[in-house]
């Protein structure tokens, strides 16, 4: 086990919505979607977090929660089916519909997962309808896709054929690169999930190793590994030394010569230091603070830190799978403090008193933190940036450059003024 201290504490937390995962999700998918069923700040929320035009029609809406359905006043079955019916009738091209729990919906105690049993009788060969949670109650907002992904594993083929699963919603360019390196690699049949085409699910079996591409997919990768998948252990792609071991993982368990492998990755690997060289000077030595709020953390303090030279002040997690972030604890330095949940007042005092470089952390605490003169990286940022393999190494540390830039200009424009 790593040198880590593992910590953990609980109290009050910041927490964004977890319906912002569909604004990735329906760009992902573009014959599903995206029915919340929710209140009008559950609309708003999602239409300003996707940047949608208005007299635009996005493959995500709401349905709305009235306050006498909230009252129970109204049979919001009744008014759910009336709604997905308008929806149908509308846009006949949608061939998955999710139907997103949120928070109101949950208060109320409706059960979507009988309203999505009761429609896909009445829709069968037109439509087939998923449920999942999108609540911000007790979930981090990254866990939106989680809950969509496992939605679509039961539906998904068996074979017991050999191939590798990349799962996890990847830009679409970066997913090209991946899959075109693997095969140079010699890994001829490579699959997605979620794929491109919602019914275009890939096939699930005891020949299938899964690569997970994000680190707060547990309940996916559980119900995989329940279907026969062998679920990889490596670190998150992200970095060069990140992807590079995520993707020798792969072919290890491929059986494919290290010679081949290290020839081919060589060039890529050489090409990425050169690049983050330039961003590597502006951020080594560099203290950082890192919130819970995307699971994403442990991943991006081992890569500011070993490949940017960033110093760990403290690296705060939603949740800890210690079994899934085994790699990661690893290649994090002697006595990193890692902290498991939060406890906001508390985390944000030791933020003032170890006065870092660079905090990351959510919206609702960066301007804040930002009035105090300390700058920010909002987490949400890097989860709709492509970041993942080794060519999108510069663009991943010139995300955490910019806001310290950008507070040097601001120190100067000030001091000029003076």
């Amino acid at each position: 086990m790593s040198g880590a201290n593992l910590l953990k504490e609980s109290g009050p937390r910041e927490v964004f919505c977890g319906l912002t995962s569909i604004v990735w999700l329906h760009r992902r998918m573009p014959d599903a979607f995206f029915l919340v069923v929710g209140s009008r700040t559950c609309a708003h929320l999602i239409q300003s977090a996707a940047g949608v035009m208005i007299f635009a029609e996005p493959r995500f809406g709401t349905a709305i929660l009235e306050e006498k359905d909230l009252a129970g006043l109204a049979d919001a079955h009744e008014e759910l089916d009336r709604v997905v019916k308008d929806l149908l009738a509308r846009r006949p091209e949608i061939r998955t519909l999710f139907l997103v729990g949120s928070c109101p919906s949950e208060v109320i105690k409706l059960d979507l997962g009988r309203v999505a049993e009761r429609l896909n009788e009445a829709l069968i060969g037109q439509v087939r309808v998923l449920n999942y949670s999108g609540s911000g109650i007790e979930t981090t907002f990254t866990q939106g896709e989680d809950g969509a992904l496992k939605a679509l594993v039961p539906l998904m083929p068996k074979s017991d054929d050999q191939q590798l699963l990349i799962v996890g919603t990847l830009a679409n360019s970066v997913e090209d690169r991946f899959i075109s390196i693997f095969k140079r690699l010699g890994i001829k049949q490579i699959s997605s999930l979620p794929p491109r085409q919602s019914t275009d699910l890939p096939s699930i079996g005891s020949g299938t190793k899964v690569l997970l591409a994000q680190p707060y997919l547990t309940e996916t990768a559980k119900a995989l590994k329940h279907l026969g998948a062998e679920i990889l252990s490596a670190p998150f792609p992200l970095g060069v030394e990140g992807s590079i071991l995520w993707m020798k993982e792969a072919t290890k368990s491929f059986g494919i010569n290290d010679s081949l492998v290290n020839s081919t990755l060589e060039p890529l690997k050489l090409r990425a230091i050169k690049a983050l060289q330039p961003y590597k000077e502006k951020l080594s030595g560099k203290k950082l603070f890192l919130l819970p709020e995307s699971q994403l953390e442990l991943p991006l303090a081992r890569f500011l830190h070993r490949e940017c030279g960033m110093e760990l002040i403290e690296v705060g997690t939603p949740y800890l799978n210690r079994e899934m972030m085994k790699m990661e604890l690893e290649l994090l330095p002697e006595g990193t403090r890692v902290m498991e949940g939060q406890h906001v007042d508390k985390q944000l005092d030791r933020v003032r008193e170890y006065k870092p470089d660079l905090v990351v952390c959510g919206m609702g605490l960066a301007n804040p933190l930002e009035a105090e003169g300390i700058s920010t990286k909002w987490s949400i940022e890097l989860v709709f940036s492509p970041i993942h393999g080794i060519d999108q190494a510069a663009d991943l540390a010139e995300l955490f450059a910019r806001p310290l830039h950008r507070n040097e200009l601001l120190n100067q424009k000030v001091l000029t003024t003076a």
